[in-house]
């Protein structure tokens, strides 16, 4: 079964749309990561406030880039139909908000993981998660 999934992500009827969302994930979580460094170092933010903060960004961002990309052939055109999908990215990614929090204050806190890595590893964990809703409601 798991080389089943394997297989599908690699050649499957999902794998260019996984593979773009991958992409667009990866430059959001770089922005991601400088905005949390900016607001934590620079502006002295609470590492869970700045977090939160880079997070809401970001969300935008993916929006913008998924639906211009990644799910270009079930784009959202239009005024109300972009807006429509942009709450519902906003949705879908606020659910996921509580486990990437989760998991970064559980790095941080009882592991003494570095924040900006522990980041890191809470958007690997939330990016499951994220594509799955996105690709079944967001673009569905």
């Amino acid at each position: 079964m798991i080389r089943s999934v394997l297989r599908d992500l690699a050649s499957g009827p999902i794998a260019v749309q996984m593979r773009r969302f991958l992409v667009v994930g990866a430059l959001t979580a770089g922005l991601q990561l400088a905005l949390l460094w900016l607001f934590v170092d620079i502006a002295g933010l609470n590492y869970i406030v700045g977090a939160t903060i880079a997070i809401e960004i970001t969300i935008i961002c993916s929006y913008i880039l998924n639906n211009a990309w990644t799910f270009r052939a079930s784009q959202n055109t239009g005024v109300s139909e972009y807006l429509s999908g942009l709450l519902k990215t906003n949705l879908v990614r606020g659910t996921a908000i509580p486990i990437q929090l989760g998991v970064l204050a559980a790095l941080v806190e009882w592991m003494g993981v570095m924040y900006l890595v522990a980041n890191a590893v809470a958007i690997v964990v939330s990016g499951v998660y994220r594509f799955v809703l996105d690709h079944q409601w967001t673009w569905g």
